[in-house]
This record gives structure tokens, C-alpha cells and sequence, in this order.
């Protein structure tokens, strides 16, 4: 399988929201929004199989201190197949002089960015204020 990972943030509606929704994320149902969100970011990595987007990792930054990555997702019929991996480690090169790289992690993934060097925020609780869809 031949993966090319590339550094953009224009992406069109569809190819976030079929993406999003292939992992049940949400933020699928909102592919207008996920465009302006990948245009407004620091960073977008993407992983492309042919012209399909298969994954993808953005981050937020404040430009010298901190990096957030907001979202890192590979499609079901890519994952265990080191997409995810090789787009964290292309984010975590990109912002390596960067004091702080922080992420919220569900707990089944937490393994896998344990694997990356991220460690568990021992005293740390994240919190979220989300609109919900009726």
C-alpha cells in the first residue's frame, strides 16, 4: 500500500466528512465547519491513498511554545497499517523545539500515544464546553 502524506489544509467538504464519519467522529456532520478548521489551523498533515484521504493530524499553535493536536484519525481500513504513527511523528518533527505538545486522548488510545512519548497529565482533568446537535 502506497500512503503519501502531504502538508495542506485545503481539503474539500466531502473528503473531511466521509473521512470523519468513517470513524464516527461527530464533527462529520459538520464538513463546512472541519474545512474553515483545517484552513484556520497551524498545521495539517494528511495521509492520501491515490485521491482518497485516508488520515489525518492537525495541530494549533501559539508559534513558539505549545502545540496542540486537536485531531489525529485514520480511516478503519487503514489503521494497524502505521498511517497514524508516521502522522504523529511527522507533527511531533514539525514542532520538536516546541516546549509543550499536548493532545486529549480517549482512553482506548492512550497506549498508543504512550508509545509516542506522550505521558498521562498526572493532577490534569481535560474539560470541554461542546454544542450538541438536537
Amino acid at each position: 500500500m502506497d500512503i503519501e502524506y502531504r502538508y495542506t489544509q485545503d481539503f474539500e467538504q466531502r473528503q473531511l466528512q466521509d473521512l470523519f464519519l468513517s470513524v464516527q467522529w461527530s464533527s462529520g456532520q459538520y464538513p463546512d465547519k472541519l474545512q474553515v478548521a483545517m484552513k484556520n489551523s497551524d498545521c495539517v498533515i494528511s495521509a492520501w491513498h491515490g485521491d482518497t484521504l485516508v488520515g489525518l493530524i492537525n495541530a494549533l499553535s501559539d508559534g513558539v511554545m505549545t502545540a496542540y493536536f486537536h485531531y489525529l484519525l485514520v480511516h478503519p481500513e487503514y489503521q494497524a497499517k502505521g498511517v497514524g504513527k508516521q502522522l504523529a511523528s511527522l507533527a511531533l518533527d514539525k514542532y520538536n523545539d516546541y516546549a509543550r505538545k499536548v493532545l486529549i486522548a480517549y482512553d482506548k488510545e492512550v497506549g498508543f500515544y504512550q508509545g509516542l512519548g506522550f505521558e498521562i497529565g498526572t493532577g490534569k482533568t481535560p474539560m470541554f464546553v461542546t454544542f450538541l446537535t438536537t
